[in-house]
């Protein structure tokens, strides 16, 4: 049996897969960047587990994250999305994520793509970090989605966000998917 990093429940599959073939590899296109930004906000006050369980149901309930039916949603959208009990039904979070979304449209009609923005913070760099949940980056990142008017995105969503998409590389040591990378 393979080790994997202490959070990953090995009794749940979904997990597994997510922990093996997705969390810390990177991908930057547009549409896995805006669907893990809301799946990462979701997440505030639960755990990653709850939200990954639920994760084709929001892809279903947010249209396969298409970005130009999100920033289109209107009150009838917003009140299906509250009587979906598949997905999480935070009206907060809902409302967040489709202005969320309008401001990541911005942000990659600015920069060309959202990967563009986010190098701007990170010199397109890969980082290699364990058992953290801020760093320096992600306190700036928050700080200025904030400033933007996102919503649900502190520095501890966006570190975990900067993990999901491959720019913060955190697997344990005890994991077998952990890299250890000499510092020159």
């Amino acid at each position: 049996m393979k080790q994997r990093c202490k959070w990953c429940n090995p009794k749940n599959e979904l997990y597994i897969d997510y922990h093996d073939n997705e969390w810390c590899q990177k991908n930057f296109d547009d549409k896995y960047l805006l669907e893990m930004l809301i799946l990462e906000s979701f997440q505030a006050g639960l755990s990653w587990e709850c939200i990954l369980n639920k994760r084709n149901s929001f892809k279903n309930a947010y249209d396969n994250f298409d970005i130009d039916k999100i920033i289109n949603y209107d009150e009838e959208k917003i009140n299906e999305l509250l009587t979906n009990a598949n997905i999480i039904r935070n009206k907060l979070k809902i409302k967040a994520s489709i202005n969320n979304a309008k401001i990541f449209k911005q942000i990659t009609n600015e920069y060309k793509t959202f990967y563009n923005y986010l190098k701007t913070f990170t010199n397109d760099k890969t980082f290699y970090e364990i058992d953290n949940t801020r760093n320096d980056i992600s306190d700036a990142i928050s700080k200025d989605l904030k400033k933007r008017g996102m919503k649900f995105v502190g520095t501890t969503i966006i570190y975990s966000y900067l993990q999901a998409i491959g720019i913060i590389y955190s697997h344990d040591k005890e994991c077998f998917m952990y890299k250890k990378v000499i510092i020159k």
